[in-house]
């Protein structure tokens, strides 16, 4: 039975993302992409209208699907900020953990689009804006002194981890990164079973 046009977009942005994930989306042309997925040139053009039409589309997916991992665990954590944080980077360093890891999609895309104009970039920096922005949510339920800071500094320590994972493995510095967390979060509001 043949595809309807948002099963051949959802197909097509699957294996687009496999391929600019495992080899880069600069190295992946359109008809590489067409040819793995089964379509034709013409019917990737009419669902994306042009390469950066698809990267974007490729970034935003890759950001919800991440997004929707991210809520689900901090959900899965209960009602604690802290748990929910914390969730968050268990999520994370599963994700560095994968055999199929290659590093932070939003950070490679950033690599390789600079250009604000892209659509690629732009939603890769509302990516991490997300991430941030949740992050300060969290900690601004901790009732600690600044929210802000404590956001941001959990926010480097998960890029650290996105990082040495993709460079050093899950087995170098990106296995301290929740404890790190832990450190941060508890110099800034300790747990209230430490009180």
């Amino acid at each position: 039975m043949p595809r309807t046009a948002s099963e051949t977009r959802s197909h097509v942005l699957q294996v687009a993302g496999e391929l600019f994930y495992d080899n880069g989306i600069r190295a992946t042309g359109v008809d590489h992409v067409a040819a793995e997925a089964g379509v034709a040139p013409t019917t990737l053009y009419r669902l994306f209208d042009s390469k950066d039409g698809l990267v974007g589309s490729y970034v935003e997916r890759m950001h919800h699907d991440f997004q929707s991992v991210c809520e689900a665990a901090a959900e899965a954590a209960g009602p604690d900020p802290r748990d929910q944080i914390l969730a968050i980077f268990d999520t994370v360093f599963a994700e560095v953990s994968s055999d199929r890891y290659r590093g932070c999609a939003m950070l490679k895309t950033l690599a390789e689009f600079p250009d604000p104009a892209l659509p690629a970039h732009r939603n890769a920096v509302a990516a991490k804006s997300w991430l941030r922005q949740t992050l300060r949510e969290l900690t601004g339920r901790l009732g600690v002194a600044d929210p802000g800071t404590l956001a941001d500094q959990l926010m480097l320590v998960l890029d650290g981890m996105h990082a040495t994972g993709q460079s050093l493995g899950p087995t170098g510095p990106a296995k301290q990164a929740r404890r790190l967390a832990e450190t941060l979060l508890s110099a800034a509001a300790p747990p209230s079973d430490a009180l």
